[in-house]
């Protein structure tokens, strides 16, 4: 679903199975002027990546290493996977952060976020093909939080645990 963020850019991907050392060095290449994109799972320590198996995560892609990297982007990362605020927090980042995002019928029931399958899959694939025409508009990465809480116009549990989950740090 975070894949509606980047699609159709001319972007340089870098995927779970590169090298810490890869992504260091892909990020020390990096224009400051230019957006980092950090998407997918993870925790208040980093992004993470699955095995090979895709059932278990076995480590962090991006983690407190790339984060003397990632400060040379002040104001123009977005990062969304779970709890990607507090590792932007406590790495001292820039940029777009969300908290936790409900993606999976586990997560509502262990935030206790009543919704259904079908709710879940149509309301997140809404919030962030409403996020990428923000990013595509040219909003300042500061005004998107409160422009995505307006956005929100379903405005069940679900949608009001995501759409106040984004922090510009």
């Amino acid at each position: 679903m975070l894949s509606v963020l980047y699609e159709g850019q001319d972007a340089h991907r870098l995927d779970q199975d590169s090298s810490n050392k890869r992504i260091r060095e892909a990020l020390n290449r990096v224009s400051a002027c230019e957006r980092i994109l950090l998407l997918g799972h993870g925790s208040d320590k980093g992004l993470l990546s699955r095995e090979a198996d895709g059932r278990d995560f076995d480590r962090l892609i991006v983690n407190h290493s790339h984060a003397f990297y990632l400060r040379k982007h002040p104001g123009n990362i977005v990062a969304i996977w779970c709890h990607a605020d507090l590792f932007g927090r406590a790495e001292g980042l820039h940029g777009l952060f969300s908290g936790m995002i409900i993606t999976e019928l586990s997560e509502a029931l262990l935030y206790e976020v009543p919704t259904t399958g079908e709710e879940l899959a149509r309301e997140n694939d809404r919030l962030f093909r409403r996020l990428r025409a923000l990013l595509d508009e040219g909003v300042p990465l500061r005004e998107i939080p409160g422009r995505l809480q307006a956005l929100d116009d379903a405005r069940t549990p679900l949608t009001d645990f995501n759409y106040s989950h984004f922090y510009y740090l």
